[in-house]
């Protein structure tokens, strides 16, 4: 199991990274499209304002899953206290994973299910209803982004657990001659 879970999160890393780059790559070219028909045309096409906005959202969650991954993000805990496998290691690991847990299963519940209880209303069941003006597609496939980088950020905190953690190293003695 720990082999599936370290490998799942390798695989999702590699494939985040790679759709980061390319909504990064796919904004830019967006962004120039429209500079480009506003101050060389003087007619900007409407849809690239949209499309640039919406590659930033899906560039922005998919990099946060890149650094929770990488332990980019701040984490307080592990600077302060020794790695695991001392104790107090494993204690600022299960307060920092008790943080992840705490924002982000609220998030991925709310995606499906409603306030009242039912998945008719949820987050993602809302975005479907609604129609970009622009593009004429469905928001959910901008909204989607939100349970997928925190499914992918609860894979990643697995594959941390599930890590051997490296044997404590032990402090250089020096003499005093």
């Amino acid at each position: 199991m720990r082999k599936f879970v370290l490998g799942l999160s390798n695989a999702l890393d590699t494939l985040a990274r790679s759709v980061a780059v390319a909504a990064v790559a796919g904004m830019f070219v967006t962004v120039m499209i429209q500079v480009i028909a506003r101050y060389g045309f003087a007619s900007p096409p409407v849809w690239t304002e949209d499309v640039a906005r919406y590659m930033m959202v899906w560039t922005g969650l998919l990099g946060a899953t890149l650094s929770f991954k990488t332990r980019s993000d701040a984490v307080l805990m592990t600077s302060v206290f020794p790695a695991r496998p001392h104790w107090l290691g494993r204690l600022a690991e299960a307060i920092h994973s008790a943080a992840v847990l705490t924002f982000v299963l609220p998030v991925v519940y709310f995606c499906f299910v409603g306030l009242r209880g039912g998945f008719a209303r949820g987050y993602l069941a809302r975005q479907a209803a609604l129609t970009m003006d622009t593009l004429g597609i469905a928001m959910v496939w901008v909204a989607s982004v939100v349970p997928i980088a925190m499914i992918i950020i609860l894979i990643h905190l697995a594959a941390r657990w599930a890590e051997v953690p490296a044997p404590a190293q032990a402090e250089p003695q020096t003499s005093l001659d």
